[in-house]
């Protein structure tokens, strides 16, 4: 039994006709069933969920399957500290790229940033 308000008795108003939906009823429980657990409330308190920093890219691109084969193959751990030290590379070759061309800082931030979104499409980051 869906109960369903109207809004066409209101005088003055510039909104003639009915709101569609229900606010009890069927409606309510498909609402219900749609939200995560993990937002509901607890005893009171509010959950808060934690972000999540994730490749929106993860598992695209060319280099993705040859990525995730060596992180299974070496570990974790040992992987992303090798990642991590290729990253850096990285960023001094960029650097030292904008010191021989004259580039300001803000210039090679983005250069810095163009690399990452590359490297993310072609799948170093999976």
């Amino acid at each position: 039994m869906a109960t369903s308000i109207s809004a066409s008795g209101c005088v003055g108003s510039s909104f003639y006709g009915s709101w569609g939906t229900s606010i009890a009823g069927e409606d309510y429980t498909t609402l219900a069933k749609s939200v995560p657990s993990q937002v509901r409330m607890g005893r009171g308190k509010p959950v808060r969920l934690q972000p999540m920093m994730k490749n929106v890219n993860e598992g695209k691109g060319i280099f993705a399957p040859l990525v995730v084969v060596t992180r299974n193959i070496i570990g974790k751990k040992r992987f992303n500290q090798l990642r991590g030290k290729a990253i850096a590379l990285h960023s001094q070759v960029i650097t030292e790229f904008c010191k021989s061309i004259g580039a300001d800082a803000k210039q090679r931030q983005g250069l810095i940033r163009l690399a990452k979104k590359n490297g993310e499409w072609l799948g170093f980051l999976a």
